[in-house]
C-alpha cells in the first residue's frame, strides 16, 4: 500500500493537489491536520472537494489551526479519522484531532480527550490486520522537537503508541520537526508544513514500513 501523506498545509491547497498528481498511482492521501489557518468550514470543504477526486482514499483530520466547526464538515464529507476508523484492506486507519491546550490557538482540548478520541478509533479498528494512526499532535520524545530543544508532544499520546504499537503513526504540528523516528515497532513521521511544500510518501506491507520525506 502507497500512502501519500501531508500535515499542516495552512490554506495552501494547491501544494497538496500538485503532489497527489504527481505521485499518482497511490492508494489512500492522508492529511494529518491544520488544513487551514483558522479559516472557514467552506475552505476545508473547498480544499477536500479539490483533493477527493485525485485520490483513491481520502482520509483527514484537523488541527490546532482548524476548528470544531472544520472537523464536524470533515465528518459530514465521509473524510474524518476523528475518533473513528476507516478501513482499506485489512489496514485500519483512525486518528484524533486538535493539540493539547498551549497558546490558544483555535482547537485545542485536554491531552486526556485527545486519547479518548483515539481510543474510540481503536476500538473500531479491531480485527485489522495492522493500524495507522493519525494524530494532529506527534507523541512526546519522537519528531516534536523546538528549535530551543524542547521536546513538546504529548505524553498521553505517546503512551498510547507505546501500548498500540501502530505500524505508522502519522502526524505534524510542529513544523520544525519533520523527520521520522521509531518508537517500539511503530514508525512515526512528522510529516512537515505542505504549506513548505513537504509531505510524506510511505510504503506499507505485511510487516515492513519505509518512507521518503520530501
Amino acid at each position: 500500500m502507497k500512502i501519500v501523506a501531508f500535515a499542516d498545509v495552512h490554506d495552501a491547497f494547491d501544494n497538496v493537489t500538485q503532489v497527489l498528481r504527481h505521485e499518482t498511482p497511490f492508494d489512500v492521501a492522508i492529511i494529518a491536520g491544520d488544513i487551514t489557518t483558522a479559516g472557514s468550514p467552506a475552505d476545508a470543504e473547498y480544499a477536500v472537494t479539490c483533493w477527493r477526486p485525485l485520490a483513491p482514499q481520502l482520509y483527514a483530520v484537523a488541527g490546532n489551526m482548524d476548528s470544531p466547526q472544520i472537523d464536524r464538515t470533515l465528518d459530514r464529507l465521509g473524510v474524518s479519522l476523528n475518533a473513528c476508523c476507516r478501513r482499506v484492506g485489512d489496514v485500519a486507519f483512525f486518528g484524533c484531532s486538535a493539540a493539547p491546550i498551549s497558546i490558544g490557538t483555535p482547537y485545542e482540548i485536554p491531552e486526556s480527550e485527545l486519547v479518548a478520541r483515539a481510543e474510540r478509533g481503536l476500538a473500531r479498528a479491531d480485527g485489522a490486520g495492522q493500524f495507522v494512526f493519525v494524530p494532529h499532535t506527534p507523541p512526546f520524545g519522537v519528531v516534536d522537537v523546538l528549535r530551543s530543544g524542547a521536546h513538546v508532544g504529548s505524553r498521553l499520546l505517546a503512551a498510547f503508541v507505546e501500548r498500540v504499537q501502530p505500524v505508522l503513526v502519522l502526524c505534524g504540528h510542529i513544523h520544525e520537526a519533520r523527520g521520522q523516528q521509531r518508537m517500539g515497532k511503530s514508525l512515526v513521521i512528522n510529516c512537515g508544513p505542505a504549506s513548505h511544500g513537504h509531505y510524506a510518501v510511505v510504503e506499507l506491507s505485511a510487516g515492513d514500513c519505509r518512507a521518503v520525506l520530501h
